[in-house]
């Protein structure tokens, strides 16, 4: 809790004497917290002041500035309106045996953000770097928690996802090139608490094949050989 953090935003009554405590949080302006929780519990108790519209309260956990509509904590926009940014790297490797027709989670390449706004939107970018085993192509699908987010429109047996790239044939190359595979969607997460978004990946070709992240299927010891990164970055804007 940093030294303008407080818990209470008290109410002084005429002749009281002022703490010097009490002179540096009047002088911070807006009343500092270290989370939303404290910040609810600042409010409404006795010798408190009682919260409505028009209050302002500055949150340290999200260095972000929000104020009180009478009903709800909203953001202030700022100039970008990105409210926050959070963000996942994956350098080493990944691979796993996917059947046909599912979806695996790619271990290691998921981001945590806790909207400070329910009305706000979250946008997704992510890309991944790999490839399959029979150089068939592969399928990445965003979700949000256990829910596929910004997919396809179902359609019969077809897999439903984000997006793909397109393999050479079946066994050319001998697997050694890599591909991406890029991913952009604005999501209403309509929630305050902690959210999860990852990738799921998949590919395009019967039966089960190995999918692999940041290498391709050939992965020798060798100048033409490559591994990559994918990632996945998360920004909280105002509508």
């Amino acid at each position: 809790m940093g030294a303008n953090a407080q818990t209470a935003v008290p109410v002084f009554t005429a002749g009281q004497v002022l703490t010097a405590v009490q002179q540096t949080q009047i002088n911070t302006g807006v009343p500092v917290f270290a989370t939303t929780v404290t910040r609810d519990a600042a409010f409404g108790g006795t010798g408190k002041k009682t919260l409505a519209e028009g209050q302002f309260a500055y949150i340290e956990a999200t260095n972000t500035t929000q104020y009180y509509d009478g009903a709800a904590w909203q953001s202030v926009a700022s100039a970008s309106a990105v409210a926050q940014v959070q963000s996942t790297t994956l350098t080493t490797t990944f691979s796993a045996s996917v059947a046909t027709g599912t979806q695996t989670a790619i271990t290691g390449l998921s981001v945590s953000i806790t909207p400070t706004s329910a009305s706000n939107k979250v946008l997704i970018i992510a890309q991944v770097t790999g490839n399959t085993s029979d150089q068939s192509g592969m399928y990445c699908t965003l979700k949000r928690g256990a829910t596929a987010v910004g997919v396809g429109t179902a359609a019969g047996s077809r897999q439903v996802v984000t997006s793909g790239n397109i393999g050479t044939g079946v066994n050319t190359a001998a697997g050694e090139s890599l591909r991406g595979v890029s991913m952009a969607f604005l999501d209403s997460p309509a929630t305050t608490s902690a959210t999860t978004y990852s990738v799921d990946i998949s590919h395009a070709t019967g039966g089960t094949i190995t999918v692999y992240v940041n290498r391709g299927n050939a992965d020798g010891n060798s100048s033409y050989i490559a591994r990559g990164i994918s990632s996945i970055t998360v920004l909280e804007v105002t509508p």
